[in-house]
C-alpha cells in the first residue's frame, strides 16, 4: 500500500494509472470511433479524458473531426452526430446515429467493449508468445486449527484441482477459491503432496464466506499462504523503536521459542506473534553459542484494518533446504506464436465469466461489498506493475481492460450495454423508445454510478485509514 510519507510512490501510482487509464480508454472509445466511419456515420468528437481540453486537433478530412486530450483523465468519450442532442442539417440526416438501421447503432455501441476484450487477448498473446514465470499453487504455512488445517491442507502440499478446474498456478488457485467459495461457501480441492500422492479435501468456511472475499482477507481467513523459501529465524536486522530493540534483542540472535513454543524458521515466528498484539512473551534465542531467556511485549500494528501483533526484526536470506526445489515452484507458460492464440482467447474468455460471476454474486451478496475498488486502488495496482516489470504491468493492463469491457456490456442505462437494451427495445416494438423513458433510464443511470463510485471511493479510503 502507498503512504502518505513516500511521495515517490504516489507519484509512480498517479502516473501508473494515467497510463494505464490513457491506453485503456483509448482502446475504448477507438472501438466507437473505428466502427461508426467505417458505417457511414459522422464522428464529431474523440475525446480521452472529460472537462476542459488540454490539447485539441481538427481532422483534415471532410468531416473535421476533433481530437481531444481533456484534464480529467477518468474515461472518454466519442461524440456522434445525434439529433436528439441539436438541429442538424438536412444533407447530413443520412449520417446521424439516430437515422441508422438498430444493427448499425448496436455495432458501434458494441464495439468498445469488444477492443477491450480484443485488446486484452492481444496482450496475453505478447505474455504467453514471450513468457511469464508464474508461482505454482504450492502452499506454504498453514496455520494450526486454520480452515484449511482442518480440512488437511499441508506445508507444500501442491493445489491440482478447485471446483473441477485444474489448477497450476497460484492464480488460477486463487481464482478458482473465490469462485467455488462464492457458490456455496465450500472449496473442493485436490492436492498432491511432496510424496506424489494425491487427496481430495473440502475447505468448509460455512457462514464466513463473505467475510471472506473482502480485500486481503481470503488466504489469512483461510489460514494458508503461498510457498515461499524457508529461512531460519536469525534476526538480520533490527528497526529503531521496535519490540524487539526495546527487549534488547540483537542482529544475528536466532529466536528458538516462543512461550516455550518452538520456532522452526522466521514464517512460523511470524505464525506465533501476528495473532497477540500486546501480548507479554518469553523468548528463546541463542547468543554467542548460549541459550538465553528474553521478556519481550509483542508490538501492535494495523493490517487489512485488523490489529496484528510484531516484533520488528527482519530475516537472513538463507533459505532454509526443504523437499521441494525451486525449480518446482515456477511454471512457465510459454507457447508458440499460433498456440498463444488461443491460450489468450481462452485465458479473456475465462477471466471475463469469472468477472460476471463475482458482479452477480456482489448483487446477491454472496460476496462482500468491500470488494468493490475504485480509483485509488487502481493506482495502486498500476504504480506497483510498473515497478515489477512490463510483463506484470500488461497482465494487469489486460486484467483492467478485460473489467473495463465486461462492466461496460451491463445493462445500467448509461453505460453501453443499457443502451444495447434501449436499440433491442425498439427491435421488439417496432419503434424508438419513448424520450421519458430515456430520461427516466439516464437518471437511474447516473444514481447508480454515483453510488458505485462512492461506495469505491469510501472502500479505498477505509482501507489506507485502516
Amino acid at each position: 500500500m502507498i503512504t502518505p510519507s513516500n511521495p515517490l510512490e504516489w507519484l509512480i501510482a498517479i502516473v501508473g494509472f494515467i497510463i494505464a487509464i490513457g491506453i485503456l480508454v483509448s482502446v475504448h472509445e477507438f472501438g466507437h470511433y473505428w466502427v461508426a466511419r467505417r458505417l457511414g456515420i459522422k464522428v464529431l468528437r474523440f475525446s480521452i479524458g472529460f472537462g476542459k481540453p488540454l490539447w485539441k486537433r481538427v481532422g483534415r478530412d471532410q468531416d473535421r473531426v476533433e481530437y481531444v486530450i481533456a484534464a480529467i483523465p477518468l474515461g472518454g468519450y466519442v461524440r456522434l452526430l445525434d439529433e436528439r442532442e441539436g438541429d442538424v442539417p438536412e444533407h447530413e440526416l443520412p449520417r446521424a446515429f439516430t437515422r441508422q438501421p438498430v444493427w448499425k447503432r448496436i455495432a458501434v455501441l458494441l464495439a468498445g467493449p469488444l477492443f477491450n476484450l480484443f485488446f486484452a487477448v492481444f496482450l496475453y498473446w505478447i505474455l504467453f508468445t514471450a513468457g511469464v514465470p508464474a508461482p505454482r499453487s504450492i502452499v506454504g504455512d498453514v496455520e494450526p486449527n486454520s480452515i484449511a488445517a482442518q480440512a488437511g491442507l499441508r506445508f507444500e502440499d501442491h493445489i491440482v484441482n478447485v471446483g473441477g478446474q485444474p489448477t497450476d498456478t497460484w492464480e488460477e488457485a486463487t481464482l478458482g477459491i473465490i469462485d467455488d467459495l462464492t457458490d456455496d461457501g465450500q472449496i473442493h480441492m485436490r492436492v498432491r503432496g511432496v510424496d506424489g500422492s494425491e487427496r481430495d479435501l473440502i475447505l468448509n468456511a460455512g457462514n464466513r464466506s463473505r467475510e471472506l472475499t473482502q480485500p486481503d482477507a481470503l488466504m489469512p481467513g483461510l489460514g494458508f499462504d503461498i510457498w515461499r523459501p524457508r529461512v531460519p529465524a536469525v534476526i538480520a536486522t533490527v528497526m529503531d523503536d521496535s519490540a524487539a530493540a526495546r527487549a534488547g534483542l540483537k542482529v544475528g540472535d536466532e529466536i528458538l521459542k516462543v512461550d516455550q513454543l518452538p520456532v522452526a524458521d522466521f514464517s512460523e515466528l511470524v505464525t506465533r506473534v501476528k495473532p497477540y498484539p500486546g501480548r507479554d512473551v518469553t523468548l528463546e534465542i541463542r547468543r554467542d553459542g548460549q541459550i538465553l531467556a528474553v521478556p519481550l511485549t509483542i508490538g501492535e500494528s494495523m493490517e487489512a484494518g485488523k490489529l496484528i501483533g510484531r516484533i520488528g526484526v527482519g530475516p537472513e536470506n538463507k533459505p532454509i533446504k526443504t523437499g521441494r526445489t525451486f525449480e518446482d515452484m515456477v511454471a512457465l507458460q510459454k507457447y508458440g506464436v499460433f498456440a498463444a492464440v488461443g491460450q489468450a482467447a481462452t485465458k479473456t474468455w475465462d477471466t471475463s465469466v469469472f468477472t460476471l460471476r463475482i458482479v452477480g454474486r456482489i448483487v446477491t451478496g454472496n460476496v462482500s461489498l468491500k470488494a468493490i475498488s475504485g480509483p485509488i486502488s487502481i493506482a495502486e495496482t498500476a504504480g506497483f506493475a510498473i515497478r515489477q516489470g512490463w510483463r506484470f504491468f500488461l497482465g494487469i493492463l489486460a486484467l483492467i481492460s478485460i473489467s473495463l469491457g465486461v462492466l461496460n456490456l451491463l445493462p445500467i442505462p448509461i453505460l453501453d450495454g443499457g443502451q444495447i437494451v434501449y436499440q433491442l427495445a425498439e427491435l421488439v416494438k417496432g419503434k424508438p423508445v419513448s424520450e421519458r423513458a430515456l430520461q427516466l433510464g439516464h437518471s437511474i443511470g447516473i444514481a447508480m454510478l454515483i453510488l458505485m463510485m462512492t461506495l469505491a471511493f469510501y472502500n479505498d479510503i477505509v482501507r489506507h485509514l485502516n
